[in-house]
């Protein structure tokens, strides 16, 4: 097993045995370090929160909950950018397994849509764990930023862990 298989496996162990603080924490972890998939954390978060027979609205507050954490490692990506600007970041993207392309792609992303590209930007993936640096480099305004992070991952971490959730409802309802 390689050093990242096993992280994420301490992830989901995590999300799986405290599931409010681990789903805040793998959101954090998983917006910094790109390894973390958001799109495994959320699902088994939901499926979580039907095994512990919890409410529905529990769907909502894992959402928020992940949006936090999201949005608090969107907010260091982008003080980073903010700090360094391009020209630092670029000695640095190969350390982060950052490519010029991809960043490219992020920068096309915000310079077509502007503050939006924030909020539109986390509910795509691929590219959400890099609308922070150029919202950073592009010196977009925290507050708004922090505004456009905090609903967009809010929405995608809530999506996701409802799949997660109504996934495991049909699963059980065909046994």
């Amino acid at each position: 097993m390689t050093e990242i298989e096993a992280f994420i496996e301490w992830v989901i162990a995590l999300v799986s045995s405290n599931l409010y603080p681990g789903v805040f924490f793998a959101a954090l972890l998983e917006t910094v370090f790109p390894p973390i998939p958001s799109e495994g954390v959320f699902p088994l978060a939901g499926y979580v929160v039907l095994k512990n027979e919890m409410s529905l609205i529990h769907v909502f507050g894992v959402g928020i909950t992940g949006g936090g954490g999201a949005t608090l490692g969107a907010f260091v990506i982008y003080l980073i950018a903010l700090k360094l600007g391009r020209t630092g970041l670029a000695r640095y993207m190969k350390y982060a397994k950052i490519n010029k392309e991809r960043l490219s792609k992020a920068d096309r992303w915000f310079e077509k849509y502007g503050d939006k590209s924030v909020l539109l930007g986390r509910l795509v993936p691929g590219l959400r764990e890099l609308v922070s640096i150029p919202a950073g480099i592009f010196h977009m305004k925290p507050k708004k930023f922090l505004i456009f992070t905090f609903i967009g991952s809010c929405a995608w971490s809530t999506l996701l862990t409802g799949v997660g959730y109504y996934l495991g409802v049909a699963t059980i309802n065909i046994f």
